[in-house]
């Protein structure tokens, strides 16, 4: 054997011994993996802090609320429909999650009026200002026209009047 051989075999045998450029794990004699690792997502762990920061206050879920409307300044509302509504009296808050919708305040009229604040009529008033509407509900063309669609009482025989017609 030569200095080459000797050199060429001295190379392999770290490189088999102590990887040498292969970084492969596993194999025989590796240590084997118990279990999977999964990594939690970013909202995952946030929906955590804020649960246990909710413990913490003190809230309690409140039941049976179908509904909750947020009335915004710009004359939207923010509707959650079926909302978990948890609250701390202690701490003056209120938390309510759940999916929800952005709407305008007239696409919820018939049913929120009686949820209406001052500042809210104040602003629907304007709104059907805008909109033409008489303060008695009833568009100015339409308070005028209202014997359009029903006749005249006729004394006596009616038969009589529809033939003289």
């Amino acid at each position: 054997m030569t200095e080459a051989d000797m050199a060429a075999a001295r190379a392999k045998m770290i490189a088999k011994r102590f990887g040498g450029a292969t970084t492969s794990t596993g194999g025989k004699g590796s240590v084997r993996r118990k279990k999977k690792v999964a990594s939690r997502s970013a909202a995952a762990q946030s929906d955590a802090k804020l649960g246990t920061t909710l413990k913490k206050l003190g809230a309690t879920n409140i039941p049976g609320i179908e509904e909750v409307n947020l009335f915004k300044e710009d004359g939207k509302v923010i509707h959650f429909v079926n909302p978990k509504v948890q609250a701390s009296i202690g701490a003056n808050t209120y938390i309510i999650s759940g999916p929800s919708e952005t709407k305008p305040l007239q696409e919820l009229l018939p049913s929120i009026v009686s949820q209406l604040g001052m500042d809210n009529l104040s602003q629907l008033q304007s709104m059907a200002a805008q909109a033409g509407v008489a303060p008695g509900g009833v568009p100015p063309a339409a308070a005028d026209d209202d014997d359009d669609d029903v006749p005249d009482l006729v004394e006596g025989n009616f038969e009589e009047v529809s033939e003289q017609s």
